[in-house]
């Protein structure tokens, strides 16, 4: 680039070193489009991660993970300067999918089963000759996202936020509008759910 040419915005934050995500924000918080842009290319396979396992459904998680960068670029206002990013972002995630399980619970036609997606193996030669370690692997898994799917709504938020997403209990507060003891509380609780449940696993 010569000294006459200047950057492109997107360039200039690359360029500029100005990666990271608070400063991403203090752009969007100017209505910076492609600022914007650079922090949902970042956060859109965590976010959608993150979904997946509330709601239990990955397909769904698609479109919730669109409808919580919408609310995130709506509500850019609010977010604190100096603030962590992404207890912030993940709060707005998990109302989304909080509001999407209550619409859910209102349907009861639609079966566990068809809501929650299962990412069993397919059949196949590699399959067929390690069929016994691969279906108990299999299984495993199964019971596990099964035991988390019983969880009480606040419990697998305050789990999966803090085994999956590696939160912090002070960033889990955060996303999750409680108490740094409520946090505790709620993935002590889980833990031991959990463990009585996957006991015949152990």
């Amino acid at each position: 680039m010569s000294e006459q040419e200047e950057p492109t915005p997107r360039e200039a934050i690359a360029v500029s070193g100005e990666s990271d995500d608070v400063a991403l924000m203090a752009r969007v918080q100017q209505d910076d489009e492609r600022a914007f842009g650079v922090l949902m290319e970042r956060w859109e396979l965590p976010v959608k991660r993150l979904l997946a396992r509330i709601v239990l459904n990955v397909s769904e998680a698609e479109d919730l993970a669109q409808e919580a960068f919408v609310r995130a670029w709506q509500q850019r206002a609010r977010f604190r300067a100096g603030a962590a990013f992404r207890p912030w972002l993940f709060s707005i995630a998990v109302n989304v999918a909080r509001n999407r399980l209550r619409w859910w619970r209102t349907r009861p036609a639609v079966a566990l089963a068809d809501w929650d997606e299962s990412d069993a193996p397919a059949g196949s030669a590699s399959f067929a000759l390690n069929a016994p370690n691969i279906l108990e692997r299999a299984e495993r898994a199964a019971a596990v996202r099964a035991a988390v799917a019983a969880l009480p709504v606040d419990l697998r938020e305050a789990l999966v936020l803090f085994e999956y997403e590696e939160l912090s209990h002070a960033e889990i507060a955060v996303a999750l509008d409680c108490t740094v003891k409520a946090v505790e509380s709620r993935v002590a609780r889980a833990r031991e759910k959990l463990r009585a449940t996957l006991r015949a696993w152990s």
